[in-house]
């Protein structure tokens, strides 16, 4: 394993000047690290700091940014939708700071997960690791909140996944327990009204899943993705994941489970998993392109 050190820069993007973080090693094969919501490049408690340490200490370069508006970086801020760009001039960026790359694996949680799809085809990575993807409309977290929704509708809106309610509705029935409550009047039947209600809702399609669904069936690039499996946005990424739409992406992109309901995969034996399965991906790349070579 080589040595590696970290080194601040900056790039331009659009007009706007952003702030990044390499962490260099010798591989050939980099890592690009690209923040999810309004995350700046060294993650919740430093978490993608920690991660792109890790992955460099076993030898492959990492490359880190904060996108338009975020963090040190300038212009102005338009969402992972419009982050296109931002993540095509990172992998620039890296290229020039890591001139010996011969290719970039990107690396996404979350909606940066979302992002690295839908804008697959100009930024430039030659594969893809989609950790926890986002399929909720831009505005669904606020969905209650409006002054036209009841107390109901906002609950409703704050449930998790049917398949996690039913899961969790099941584990209850084999508990004698849960029998002594609701049979002593323990148990609020009103939620419990909702929650079955919630259990036998199919997943509809929104607009995110939708588009995702049309970029993911249409990517060239080798994709991994990486779930923690009693995450709300995991679980609503794979009820979606099942539906007909995503067949074509079903059928040759594999999916890997831990049993975490971190979403930043923050827990001791997640993080080894996350960083495990990175690095398993990162080998394989390389093998792939000695393979390449040798033909």
């Amino acid at each position: 394993m080589g040595t590696h050190m970290r080194h601040r820069l900056t790039f331009d993007c659009a007009g706007a000047t952003l702030a990044a973080s390499v962490d260099l090693a010798d591989g050939r094969t980099g890592l690009l690290i690209v923040s999810g919501g309004n995350e700046i490049l060294a993650g919740a408690h430093r978490g993608m700091a920690s991660l792109a340490a890790d992955i460099a200490a076993s030898g492959y370069p990492v490359f880190r940014f904060d996108r338009r508006g975020i963090g040190d970086s300038g212009g102005k801020n338009g969402g992972y939708r419009s982050s296109g760009p931002d993540i095509a001039a990172a992998i620039n960026a890296f290229r020039t700071a890591c001139p010996a790359l011969t290719q970039i694996v990107a690396f996404g949680n979350c909606d940066a997960a979302s992002a690295l799809v839908l804008h697959q085809s100009s930024v430039g990575a030659d594969q893809l690791i989609l950790a926890n993807p986002w399929l909720l409309d831009d505005d669904d977290g606020d969905s209650g909140a409006d002054a036209g929704h009841d107390a109901d509708q906002a609950t409703a809106a704050a449930l998790p996944p049917a398949s996690a309610i039913r899961a969790r509705y099941i584990a209850k029935l084999k508990n004698p327990r849960e029998w002594v409550r609701l049979l002593s009047g323990g148990v609020n039947l009103r939620k419990l009204a909702r929650g079955l209600s919630a259990a036998r809702a199919d997943p509809q399609p929104n607009d995110a899943a939708t588009a995702l669904a049309v970029a993911m069936n249409s990517v060239s690039q080798p994709v991994t993705i990486l779930i923690a499996q009693r995450d709300r946005t995991a679980q609503a990424f794979i009820e979606q994941w099942l539906r007909p739409e995503f067949a074509d992406s079903r059928a040759r992109i594999p999916v890997h489970h831990v049993n975490s309901a971190s979403h930043s995969f923050a827990d001791a034996m997640a993080r080894r998993w996350l960083i495990d399965h990175i690095t398993a991906v990162l080998q394989s790349a390389d093998q792939a392109h000695a393979d390449t070579l040798r033909r």
